[in-house]
């Protein structure tokens, strides 16, 4: 026999003991989208208020400035959004590939290179390792929250350093680089964070659901202030409760793909076995077979013997 019964046993065992692992975190995969998905929309309504407040005390104001122009000779922080565990497809190839080489940004040097002021901060160790791969020096790495409770207090400490970077290397624009879940799949996104378009605002018409009308007691500033905020913060919750739903998407199909495999490769062995269990007996039955007629004729032949 080519392989024994004995070794095609373990081949099955482990087949089945990957298949269970494989289905544990398939149901987890499956549990954790909806999850992440739910605390995205849950943003919606949240969103759409601190807009509307944006909207109040813009246009309360007399006198409206006008955006600033960016400075194209500042630095551009770049958060590429990834995840710290493997398993998950091409998830984290298919955001930093988009991240660092795909045409997104218009002050791409000649070649397509990325700008020599840009300022690289990964988030998630699969992510991070792709990035210092394609030869990227990294300002910061960060680790993914594992739960809903985890984003927030993440976001918190990310938009902390965020304004660290601003009042240090004298950032301007920062854009989130994340994939967003699609039905059965995910697409890699690029999102302007700063600066914020206070025109485009202060020009939206956003309509009440009643007639009376909005009124603040807060210092316009200090009000315009809070609401920005808020806003960065929703902005960078969103781009994270996205990515990892996106990243439950991609281990689920991965896992899927898996499963099937698994159970195409343990169909195999099964039938392997069968006919190699088939060949063993068979040989048993032949081995019988041919030890019970050589007995018999020993037998037939020890009478004539005896009367000599």
């Amino acid at each position: 026999m080519g392989i024994t019964l004995e070794t095609l046993q373990k081949q099955i065992a482990s087949g089945e003991d990957l298949s269970s692992i494989v289905r544990t975190m398939k149901a987890l995969a499956a549990t954790s989208v909806r999850q992440y998905e739910k605390a995205a929309e849950s943003l919606d309504d949240y969103y759409h208020t601190v807009e509307l407040g944006l909207s109040v005390v813009l246009s309360s104001r007399m006198e409206f400035p006008s955006d600033p122009a960016v400075d194209k000779r500042r630095p551009v922080l770049m958060l590429v959004f990834g995840s710290d565990h493997g398993l998950a497809g091409r998830f984290n190839e298919q955001i930093v590939t988009f991240a660092l080489e795909d045409h997104w940004l218009e002050e791409k040097e000649e070649g397509g290179k990325l700008p020599s002021n840009r300022i690289v901060a990964g988030i998630g160790e699969q992510a991070v390792n792709r990035i210092r791969a394609a030869g990227i020096t990294l300002a910061q790495n960060f680790n993914m929250p594992t739960s809903i409770s985890a984003i927030t207090p993440f976001i918190q400490l990310l938009l902390e350093r965020v304004e660290r970077w601003q009042n240090e290397e004298g950032v301007e624009r920062v854009i989130l680089f994340y994939n967003r879940p699609q039905p059965g799949s995910f697409s890699p996104q690029a999102e302007n964070m700063l600066p914020v378009s206070l025109a485009h605002l202060h020009e939206t018409k956003l309509k009440w659901q009643s007639r009376s009308l909005p009124t603040y007691t807060m210092q316009p500033g200090q009000l315009l202030s809070s609401l920005l905020r808020q806003y960065f913060f929703v902005s960078l919750y969103r781009a994270c409760a996205l990515s990892l739903a996106a990243e439950n998407t991609s281990r689920l199909a991965a896992m899927q793909a898996a499963e099937k495999n698994i159970n195409e490769r343990l169909e195999e062995l099964k039938t392997a076995y069968q006919h190699e269990r088939q060949a063993a007996i068979t040989d048993e039955l032949l081995d019988i077979i041919s030890g019970f007629k050589s007995v018999r004729a020993k037998n037939e032949e020890s009478p004539g013997e005896a009367g000599r």
